[in-house]
């Protein structure tokens, strides 16, 4: 059954906003060379620019959530020779199955799991994040789950990632990928005990380190960093009801009463070697990064300032619609090794998420943040770029354009560059006004200016999650 057909079928078409527009899914499976480039892309940007995002080959039954959608990855490569697009899906179990029936078979987000798969009661997209470890691409999934290894440059799928067959846990959304030990860092979530896990992949692709972390029950916690040391983990103050899940419904709640608390663990450390840090009840969807800086851990991220939020339009949709509007502002915590205390406090009160940096600088201290900035729109839409100087308290802004609306912007490292902004920013952006996407090529070092260059693509791009950008250097 094809998707439009699924959704008449459902009630979903004509109302649900995520399913329209800019995040409405593409057909078709592409390669193509054929572009447009308006300006000049600099001569030392040479590598691969992937993005992430739910593109539903079939409607879910019940109501869609935007979540819901099957992993679907989107590739600009530079090269000497040209520009390269590409988008592929992401080859997942449930992918296979669904396949094989020619038609949806799990019941989306916002309706009960009771009905689904026994041995998958939520559907496992992949279709959140994308890293680069050991050679390749790693599709993940935002509630942990199958890692699902591509080809970086071809996205032709390379199967399950077991990490040398010995992964017997799950694998979070925002797993952390050391740049100078090549180690990945993940943490699993799970509605049975052990609720949270903590492990470490080495640079050749094999586990090696896996712990229960003994938290008080199902937590729902989506990032998670790391410093020279340590690994830090959340226990935060949103989390799943154990009544909802227990009647196979999947509902969070907001417990203000519940202190959020930071779990700081060696990198290689057991659960008695975890120290908790007490901070104000919150939840934080994105870290930006975290160091060390004398007796303390410092971690920036993006703290939500209503987690629990009340739905502003009536109806069936309305709490999807209220909990994707996300409102966050830039935050610091330090936590004080020595004392056990927490210091914490906001950086800016600008509506700004989906942060990256300079993936170098990755548990080391960094000066420059790139947030986006989220619209007044009802829906998610990225109608920005702020550049935060950690340092000196400074903001500089790109906006987009009116009817354009961008992505996660990875940084990409200038070859000849010395300053830690010496690169770019690299974004997919969908025209509204002309119902199509590009990529947008910024100075990272002149966030004001004009785009570098602009590549028009043949094919639109949805609106999605998380990207990733791999220099040509460390392509296998």
């Amino acid at each position: 059954m094809n998707l439009k057909k699924a959704l008449e079928r459902n009630g979903d078409l004509g109302e649900n906003p995520y399913i329209e527009g800019p995040y409405a899914p593409v057909d078709g499976e592409i390669v193509t060379s054929d572009v447009t480039v308006i300006g000049e892309i600099p001569a030392d940007l040479r590598g691969v620019y992937v993005r992430n995002g739910p593109n539903p080959r079939f409607g879910m039954k019940g109501r869609h959530h935007w979540f819901d959608g099957d992993g679907m990855l989107h590739s600009v490569h530079f090269t000497d020779d040209g520009v390269t697009y590409r988008n592929k899906y992401v080859r997942t179990e449930a992918f296979a199955r669904e396949t094989a029936a020619d038609d949806g078979l799990w019941w989306g987000l916002m309706e009960p799991a009771i009905h689904n798969p026994r041995d998958m009661p939520i559907k496992d997209t992949a279709n959140t994040d994308v890293i680069f470890h050991n050679g390749k691409l790693l599709a993940l999934w935002y509630l942990a789950g199958q890692p699902y290894a591509l080809d970086p440059v071809t996205l032709e799928a390379l199967g399950p990632e077991t990490f040398g067959g010995m992964l017997e846990m799950d694998v979070s959304a925002h797993a952390k990928v050391d740049p100078d030990t090549g180690e990945a860092f993940f943490f699993d979530q799970s509605f049975t005990p052990p609720y949270l896990a903590y492990g470490v992949a080495g640079p050749d692709g094999k586990l090696k380190h896996a712990v229960p972390i003994e938290v008080p029950g199902p937590r729902q916690p989506h990032d998670m960093s790391i410093t020279k040391n340590y690994a830090i983990l959340m226990d935060l103050s949103l989390f799943a009801d154990p009544e909802a899940l227990a009647a196979g419904r999947y509902k969070v709640g907001f417990h203000a009463d519940y202190p959020s608390r930071f779990g700081i663990i060696p990198r290689l450390g057991g659960p008695d070697e975890l120290r908790w840090f007490s901070a104000e009840p919150c939840y934080i969807y994105h870290v930006v990064n975290s160091w060390e800086e004398d007796d303390e851990v410092v971690l920036v991220g993006c703290r939500v300032k209503e987690p629990e939020p009340t739905a502003r339009i009536a109806g069936p949709l309305g709490k999807m619609l209220a909990y994707l509007r996300l409102d966050a502002q830039l935050y610091q915590w330090r936590f004080d090794m020595k004392t056990g205390q927490t210091t914490e406090g906001p950086l800016d009160d600008a509506n700004t998420e989906f942060p990256t940096l300079d993936a170098r600088l990755v548990g080391k201290k960094s000066r420059y943040a790139y947030n986006v900035h989220l619209s007044d729109h009802p829906t998610l839409l990225f109608d920005g770029i702020f550049k935060y100087d950690l340092e000196l308290g400074d903001t500089q802004r790109h906006w987009f354009g009116e009817g354009r609306f961008g992505s996660e912007a990875p940084f990409a490292p200038s070859a000849t560059g010395t300053a830690e902004d010496d690169g770019y920013l690299v974004s997919f952006v969908y025209d509204q006004n002309e119902d199509r996407s590009e990529v947008v090529i910024l100075d990272a070092s002149d966030m004001t200016a004009e785009p570098l260059a602009r590549v028009i693509l043949p094919q639109r791009v949805p609106l999605g999650f998380h990207a990733a950008w791999i220099p040509q250097h460390e392509l296998p």
